[in-house]
């Protein structure tokens, strides 16, 4: 049986989710308890904050992009050893697909779990009741039970909120965080800075903690969380086939946006995984028979990448001779000819696909994506269908005519048309491909 869990919502992104999080789990942590976490959604970069504080790593769960059994089996990973797991949502509560699926509140409702909502209160007064009234009342299948108000100017202004509420609900009010500098996370164009840029994260989270432990109701939190009403009847399945036999994967500050649950299915199926550095100029190991490089953020580092010979000779040889080299996202990008940084200087990448990206002039791409394979690869046979996540800012600026990667349809069901490319065993595309359909 899975431990009680809890899940951080928020009305709206940006409200302090993250924050509030990495709070509780310390807090939790600091009273003795085994916690375990999970993020919402297709997120990289989040689900590292929470693994530097619990010391365990943190699953995504996504109820547009995962079958079920892969969504449950993975809620259970989660919470296996934990006391007690802490979710952290997506966006908005309700923010997700098109139709709902894949948000926050999609997620709780499937496995009847309560929800801690944090309302960003800094420009907020008596207005902050109908917000909270307007969440609870908004669907029947979410139970919302305890709100939290943060950026808070100080406790005349938090009883204000909490009197607000109190007047037109029966919701409790569990506490607040200040307007405090040292509890904002810094970001950037893809959303926080990495964990493993931030050498003052451990004290961020243990300030926050030091907040929560003071200024919310912790007891009641911990009596308010709940097990799912849903259980696993065997371990998740492999989301993603392994790619090889012996997989080399790129990992560093600009190749870090792999999924732990991914490698270890593929562990699980009897994979052999390594690492190398890019940014180290290390290059895939001799023998291997595939070569993986996730996303991350290859154009903040594109001159030092074009630069690391041993890297891009590496994964040359490695295509030569014969290993499977795909590319996801960033590491599409450096599978390419050329690589423009944000100052429009263009450096010289593996060469290995006919694609040329740029991040000068940087424009948004974002949404869930379902690609169908055009052609037979370790991924799966041509006509295979995915769910898969887009989310980047560079383009592509030239391709040639070579064959496409997939076939694509937005959330929608609309056609996007051709995505990615691949020459031979080498392949790649924009998209994270996250479970199979």
């Amino acid at each position: 049986m899975s431990p009680p869990a809890i899940v951080v919502a928020a009305a709206a992104s940006g409200s302090g989710k993250t924050i509030l999080t990495l709070g509780l789990l310390e807090a939790l942590r600091r009273r003795g308890r085994r916690v375990g976490s999970f993020k919402v959604g297709p997120d990289y970069i989040d689900p590292a904050f929470h693994a530097r504080v619990t010391g365990r790593a943190c699953l995504n769960l996504d109820t547009w992009a995962m079958r079920l059994e892969t969504l449950v089996g993975l809620y259970e990973e989660a919470g296996r050893a934990a006391d007690l797991l802490v979710g952290e949502g997506v966006m908005g509560l309700f923010d997700g697909a098109p139709d709902g699926r894949g948000s926050t509140a999609d997620l709780v409702a499937m496995l009847d779990l309560p929800v801690l909502l944090v309302v960003e209160a800094q420009k907020l007064g008596q207005s902050a009741a109908a917000l909270v009234e307007g969440f609870l009342r908004h669907r029947d299948d979410v139970d919302v039970v305890g709100v939290v108000f943060n950026r808070v100017a100080g406790e005349s202004h938090f009883a204000l909120l909490r009197e607000a509420v109190a007047a037109r609900t029966s919701l409790p009010v569990l506490g607040w965080l200040p307007r405090e500098a040292g509890l904002e996370l810094p970001e950037r164009h893809l959303g926080l800075v990495q964990a493993a840029e931030q050498p003052r994260l451990p004290e961020a989270a243990a300030r926050a903690a030091d907040l929560v432990e003071a200024r919310l109701d912790l007891d009641r939190i911990e009596r308010l969380a709940r097990p799912a009403a849903i259980a696993a009847l065997g371990p998740p399945p492999v989301p993603v086939p392994p790619l090889g036999q012996h997989i080399a994967i790129a990992r560093d500050e600009a190749f870090a946006f792999v999924y732990e649950s991914v490698l270890a299915a593929w562990r699980r199926a009897g994979a052999h995984l390594s690492f190398f550095s890019p940014l180290a100029d290390e290059a895939p190991g001799l023998g291997v028979d595939a070569v993986y490089l996730p996303g991350g953020y290859p154009e903040l580092h594109a001159e030092r990448l074009a630069h690391s010979r041993r890297f891009l000779d590496g994964l040359r040889r490695a295509a030569a001779h014969g290993a499977f080299v795909y590319g996801e996202c960033g590491g599409y990008m450096v599978l390419g000819r050329h690589l423009t940084d944000r100052a429009g200087i263009s450096y010289l990448m593996a060469g290995l696909l006919p694609v040329a990206t740029s991040f000068a002039r940087p424009r948004l791409h974002l949404g869930y994506r379902e690609p169908r394979l055009a052609a037979d690869l370790p991924l799966g046979a041509a006509g295979t269908l995915y769910a898969a996540h887009e989310f980047h800012f560079a383009r592509e600026v030239h391709r040639d005519g070579e064959p496409l990667f997939a076939a694509v349809r937005d959330a929608r069901g609309r056609d996007l048309g051709p995505a990615g490319c691949r020459v031979g065993r080498v392949a790649g595309s924009f998209l994270h491909l996250l479970d199979r359909r």
